[in-house]
């Protein structure tokens, strides 16, 4: 009778981190929407909806700590809970990248936009929700295989996040007055970069949830040489944003 409850609770517990995932993945495409077609009204209901999400982790939290104090768990049970509450925590920090996302979209309103890059951001975001996606569902099915193959995609994302900078760059010497919008564009393109790291997370705890291990799955960022050329880009544009603005304050 004991383990029936436990395994209810568990089925419980399971089906409410599924739903906080799935909400999440909402919250990144909308957000990303919400930016791409500088809609201010959506992006304010995604901001508005933050309190429900963080509301949710919380209730995840505490059924799960219910669950430990009062069925003690055994080892392989109690890896379980642990890896369901540490991975509510990735996506608790995703959910809150989609509010960053979306008051973003708010300070945007007016500047000129590059349909280019919005459409690689699009195909980013695209890509980041079939990984969160797919992560929940190893995650459901304790399937550590396919945790192991998902994040093996995360070095394609980096890949992309990367390609963004050098498009904006080449954007930016052929028309100098996007330099306050590449900046709006390029912290998008690091957000879903930064998501994509989250999702390797939880495929990390599907993983300590089979094993007994916490591996690091797969490191997926570009070597020292590339990243020191994007931190020069991203130097450029903050250069040529600050320019932009000051012009427009000597008008």
């Amino acid at each position: 009778m004991v383990k029936e409850i436990f395994n209810d609770e568990m089925k419980k517990l399971n089906g409410r981190f599924n739903e906080m995932g799935i909400d999440i993945s909402e919250q990144i495409y909308q957000a990303t929407k919400s930016f791409i077609e500088h809609d201010q009204q959506l992006a304010e209901k995604i901001i508005e909806r933050d309190e429900t999400i963080n509301n949710n982790e919380i209730s995840l939290e505490e059924r799960a700590l219910n669950l430990i104090a009062l069925q003690q768990p055994v080892a392989h049970e109690f890896r379980k809970i642990i890896s369901i509450l540490k991975a509510s925590s990735d996506l608790e920090r995703i959910g809150d990248h989609a509010i960053i996302i979306a008051r973003e979209t708010i300070r945007l309103k007016g500047n000129n936009r590059i349909p280019e890059i919005e459409e690689l951001i699009s195909n980013l975001t695209a890509d980041i929700r079939n990984m969160l996606e797919q992560s929940l569902d190893a995650s459901i099915r304790d399937n550590e295989a396919e945790a192991r193959k998902i994040a093996a995609m995360d070095p394609e994302i980096d890949q992309q996040y990367y390609h963004i900078y050098q498009m904006i760059v080449e954007i930016m010497k052929r028309e100098t007055n996007t330099a306050v919008a590449a900046m709006s564009y390029l912290m998008v393109a690091r957000i879903l970069e930064r998501i994509g790291d989250h999702i390797v997370n939880l495929c990390e705890w599907v993983v300590y949830d089979a094993t007994g291990k916490i591996q690091e799955l797969n490191p997926g960022k570009l070597n020292r040489e590339e990243y020191l050329k994007v931190e020069e880009q991203e130097a450029l544009i903050r250069h040529e944003r600050k320019k932009a603005r000051m012009k427009r304050g000597n008008k």
